[in-house]
């Protein structure tokens, strides 16, 4: 098996999460006691955090380019960047890497397309509900039409997440305010829902939506776990 590196840490709630499903999912393919061969590189989310408020895309690029070669320096195989909002900067990244860099949007999308969704709801940080990085990957590369909620509901999300997920703090109150969130993206035509932030699987789980689930991060492990596999 392929060394797994990944850039962790925001937050580390979700970064704690893909370790464990990395390890799961191995194990899972391979039997008996393997686990995933890994790194984990894990940067410090409150610069980062403030960086983002500040739009500083550029400096946040170069620090997780910086990280990447790090983990590649480090022995890893392939590189994966364990948080859906600062894919924003996956350029700067691939283009520092020489092994692989495997973005978090291409499987979901890939899975969306085999599930036949066409009209997707999105769920995620409002970097990644509201700008292109995210949702142009899924459009260009899996013909996929993203609805977000609408302003207020796209506040709620995102408030959650910084203030409560990435905290590792979980209400029953804020799950229902995504579910009601998911209910309205159905109304509206979505078929699914996608998961585009790495801590809403510690709060919504298949179980708990109106809509069939796309869960980024099981996705993205899964992906790495198979590449490494060389499936």
């Amino acid at each position: 098996m392929k060394t797994i590196g990944v850039i962790g840490g925001m937050s580390w709630e979700s970064s704690a999460e893909y370790y464990r499903l990395l390890n799961r999912y191995a194990k899972t393919r391979l039997g008996g006691h393997h686990n995933a061969r890994s790194l984990l590189l894990t940067v410090d989310f409150a610069p980062i955090e403030a960086a983002q408020r500040a739009g500083d895309w550029d400096a946040l690029g170069a620090q997780l380019a910086d990280a990447a070669t790090q983990l590649e320096r480090g022995g890893a195989d392939v590189v994966l960047l364990a948080t859906n909002t600062m894919h924003r900067v996956a350029p700067a990244i691939a283009a520092a890497l020489r092994v692989p860099f495997l973005h978090i949007a291409e499987p979901t999308g890939a899975a969306l397309k085999a599930a036949g969704v066409s009209r997707v709801g999105l769920l995620g940080t409002r970097y990644t509900m509201e700008q292109e990085f995210y949702t142009s990957v899924l459009r260009e590369r899996f013909g996929l039409d993203t609805l977000a909620p609408d302003e207020a509901g796209r506040e709620d999300v995102h408030r959650i997440i910084y203030d409560e997920l990435c905290h590792g703090v979980i209400h029953d109150a804020s799950r229902a305010v995504y579910q009601r969130e998911i209910d309205a993206l159905a109304s509206r035509g979505a078929q699914a829902v996608i998961l585009g932030c790495t801590e809403i699987t510690l709060l919504i789980k298949p179980e708990d939506a109106s809509l069939p689930v796309f869960d980024t991060t099981a996705l993205h492990v899964q992906a790495a776990v198979d590449w490494a596999l060389g499936v």
